[in-house]
């Protein structure tokens, strides 16, 4: 077997970080921690340090660098701070294999980093292409960086596509892409009753266990539109060759459907450590603490066609992937603006798409050139989106 991989970690302390870190250890002749960052949870970050080892531990600000430094032993573990910090490492000559966990649009600049250096890089962070799509996979091919999907509906689509599949679905003989979603905890509520949903019942994800942006994401399906992007630049497929089917038992975590009508599936229990386990020993396959799939106790696979009227999220990202430059920033960017007003209790459950598309509106999109048009726009979206919250108000 060949020497343990280096892996950095960006977004350690979170959900897809914590089963990264479980798969590794399970493995360590195969992968050794070389770099680990978080934004707020220091004491997880230190205990992470302390069991791991790394040469290198990322954190937000100066304080908190101070703060960890103390905890662990001298000369051990080197602290760093900030944005250059996260590229520092993400970019670094000893890092193989980078992790990509950061949440939302703050994981874009050191992602793309790893993708410049050419690293292995395991993609959690959607955003990165959901914001900088054509830039991102420029970067890519350009630096020959190995590109592997942890989104489990992305991962399910790879694991479904042939094994010569080189990025672009033409000449592979595929019709669509099918990416299954749970409809997560308001699949099946009533209208009305989503007027009052809170902050602890939108989190409250049937399924997953996830983060609390990402299941207000999953509540609203936000998830799903930026997943349809994402798909779209990952897979070379066009919107109409992306499809949304409702699956509530998260078994089956997409399909690719054929032109001699076959449909392959992808299936396993609802467990984010099944992905990152394939993408860490790709194209091997590794022990990843999974259980087996019990077909027989759950009995049945529901499909259904997703409700529009009940999640216009999923329109939103249909629209911004066929207006293409700008416009799918905008979308991520003023959708992190929303969510994080309805978690502070500023904004009803039902007014967070509505601000996303008044400020698609308001912002009509440009074509991207450079990371600084994809930042602009983000900058922008964010200014936006703060307006249009000026103008609601949550009714007690």
């Amino acid at each position: 077997m060949s020497a343990a991989q280096n892996l950095c970690v960006l977004g350690a302390t979170g959900s897809i970080g914590l089963n990264t870190l479980d798969v590794a250890a399970r493995h360590p002749q195969r992968f050794r921690i070389f770099a680990l960052s978080a934004n707020e949870r220091m004491d997880e970050l230190a205990q992470l340090c302390l069991r791991h080892r790394p040469r290198y531990a990322v954190v937000a600000q100066a304080a908190q660098a101070d703060t960890l430094a103390r905890r662990l032993a001298p000369g051990l573990t080197e602290v760093l701070v900030g944005q250059q910090g996260l590229e520092h490492i993400a970019a670094h000559a000893q890092t193989d294999c980078v992790m990509a966990a950061i949440v939302g649009a703050a994981g874009l600049v050191p992602t793309l980093a790893a993708a410049r250096a050419g690293k292995k890089l395991l993609l959690a962070n959607k955003e990165a292409l959901v914001m900088a799509g054509p830039i991102f996979m420029e970067a890519v091919r350009t630096h020959h960086a190995t590109l592997l999907p942890i989104d489990s509906e992305h991962n399910a689509v790879f694991q479904c596509l042939p094994d010569s599949f080189a990025g672009d679905l033409r000449g592979h003989g595929v019709r669509r892409v099918l990416l299954t979603a749970s409809g997560g905890p308001f699949r099946d509520v009533a209208l009305e009753r989503l007027r009052h949903v809170t902050p602890d019942e939108a989190c409250a994800h049937p399924n997953w266990t996830m983060g609390r942006k990402i299941s207000v994401d999953s509540a609203t399906m936000m998830n799903k539109a930026l997943e349809i992007i994402e798909a779209h630049w990952l897979f070379g497929a066009a919107p109409e060759q992306i499809e949304v089917v409702v699956h509530p038992q998260s078994v089956v975590h997409s399909m690719v459907e054929y032109a001699d009508g076959s449909v392959i599936a992808q299936l396993g229990n609802p467990d984010m450590r099944t992905p990152i386990a394939h993408a860490l020993a790709y194209p091997e396959r590794i022990e990843a603490g999974v259980g087996a799939l019990d077909l027989f106790r759950i009995g049945r696979l529901d499909f259904t066609a997703p409700d529009f009227t009940r999640f216009p999220a999923l329109r939103l990202g249909y629209r911004a992937l066929r207006e293409g430059g700008t416009s799918p920033a905008t979308l991520n960017a003023a959708n992190e603006i929303a969510v994080a007003a309805f978690l502070q209790g500023r904004l009803p459950f039902l007014a967070i798409t509505a601000v996303i598309e008044a400020v698609m509106d308001a912002l009509p999109p440009h074509q991207l050139a450079s990371l600084d048009d994809v930042l602009g726009a983000d900058a922008a979206a964010r200014r936006q989106a703060e307006r249009q919250l000026e103008t609601m108000t949550v009714k007690p």
